[in-house]
């Protein structure tokens, strides 16, 4: 049923059990069978034993030879609202290869990621991945797409959008960019993940040792004067050396490749308010100044940069100012790949082609989510133009088995120069087409 779509707080998240036949009711959160949100297609169940709940369905996509179909979940958002987008994967040996396929996922006209879990599947476990976007429009939709290294059917395990309160992030110009979680830290913790309901936006930050000594606070930081609002229980463990020394740190722990990066580092002196000596030092990122003589207090404090360039492997370096008695220390840091977005396809010529879909009984299986981006992906049969304003040129419809009628909104689409129907079983007569001055073969 789609009536839950109405209601306000659907709005604000929601949490997709993707093949599951109905909700259910986790750790006190509701989620939702993903059956309203996409037509096509196949939900599966895993036979493995003892895997949570979210895990033991998942919902995989028809590989069709070369075709670069996109297959979209459509969740209706409020319009420029900020959301952390989460897709989870666990392959479970579904299509019957020992290695999971690797595709693309895609939010609304953007290639957000390559999707490949080998490496956490054959160590047994799931993948997730995490980005922040904001809405441009009433609906958001997040697709899966076969590439050119995908061997097997697409797959996904669980959906989930929240909406962020507005100053998380917001130092980002979200209308020409969307952050990809690279890295999302608890420095010196050594426990399960830190996410809900320490954290109010179940993001996730995950354990961090090194080989440095950590140190265990009991105290709490009000996260309230945090413009990201981290949970105060990332401020509960450090990562430090005791004496005015340089402290190095390799992070993120993987390899980056060569892009702008979002990096956002925390950090709380656990010391009295009262302590005379002040705790100061500098921050570099792979010898590049970040912040010069940071004063760590201990209600906290974070500095973040918007574009930072990075490649390769990462070295944070912390070394005391000049004349500093202490040592420095970290609680905790996030690291988002910077996405360039890819646009979207003129308002006008979506509702026109939305509508059509409607008059079809048995639209294309790819007709949802953004209908010309990426431009590797476009709907079936619709191409689309070049340039910075995206119109619908040519439909070429014929021979795919369509029934149903033609909405007379076909004749909004106005950039049209070409229109292919033939050999289908669609009912009625042909609409006024009488507005589509730029058509010419029919």
């Amino acid at each position: 049923s789609d009536t839950y779509l109405n209601f306000d707080v659907f709005l604000s998240g929601v949490l997709i059990d993707c093949g599951a036949t109905a909700g259910s009711i986790i750790d006190n959160r509701e989620w939702l069978s993903d059956t309203g949100f996409i037509s096509a297609g196949t939900a599966k169940n895993l036979t493995m034993p003892d895997l949570v709940p979210i895990l033991s369905t998942v919902r995989s996509f028809p590989l069709s030879g070369n075709a670069r179909r996109k297959f979209c979940y459509v969740l209706p958002v409020y319009r420029t609202g900020k959301y952390l987008i989460r897709t989870t994967y666990f392959y479970g040996g579904i299509n019957g290869n020992d290695f999971p396929p690797v595709f693309d996922q895609i939010v609304d006209g953007t290639v957000w990621s390559v999707v490949n879990t080998t490496d956490d599947y054959l160590g047994g476990m799931s993948s997730y991945y995490e980005g922040v976007f904001v809405a441009a429009g009433k609906t958001m939709s997040v697709c899966l797409a076969a590439n050119g290294y995908t061997d097997s059917d697409p797959f996904i395990s669980a959906l989930e959008f929240v909406l962020l309160g507005d100053s998380l992030y917001n130092s980002t110009d979200f209308k020409s960019y969307g952050l990809s979680l690279v890295a999302r830290h608890s420095f010196g913790y050594n426990g399960d993940i830190i996410r809900y309901p320490d954290d109010q936006f179940d993001r996730y930050w995950e354990p961090f040792g090194d080989n440095i000594p950590t140190v265990a606070s009991v105290r709490n930081v009000s996260v309230s004067g945090f413009w990201n609002l981290p949970p105060s229980k990332v401020f509960q463990t450090k990562l430090t050396v005791g004496q005015p020394e340089l402290m190095e740190i390799q992070w993120p722990p993987a390899s980056l490749p060569n892009s702008t990066y979002f990096i956002a580092l925390y950090f709380a002196d656990d010391r009295d308010s009262s302590s005379e000596f002040p705790r100061v030092f500098n921050v570099s990122i792979n010898g590049v100044p970040y912040f010069h003589n940071l004063n760590v207090l201990p209600a906290g404090v974070s500095v973040f940069a918007n574009l930072w360039p990075l490649s390769g492997p990462t070295k944070l370096t912390l070394s005391p100012a000049a004349g500093s008695t202490l040592g420095p220390l970290i609680n905790a840091g996030e690291v988002f790949d910077v996405l360039l977005l890819g646009g979207r396809t003129i308002t006008r010529d979506v509702i026109a082609l939305e509508k059509v879909k409607k008059s079809f009984q048995n639209p294309p299986l790819d007709w949802n989510g953004d209908p010309c981006l990426p431009r590797q992906y476009s709907w079936t049969g619709v191409t689309c133009s070049e340039g910075s304003r995206i119109r619908v040129i040519a439909l070429n419809l014929s021979s795919m088995g369509l029934s149903g009628s033609l909405s007379p909104s076909i004749a909004n689409l106005t950039a049209l120069t070409e229109i292919g129907l033939g050999n289908n079983n669609l009912l009625g007569s042909l609409p006024d087409l009488s507005p589509l001055q730029r058509l010419e073969i029919l």
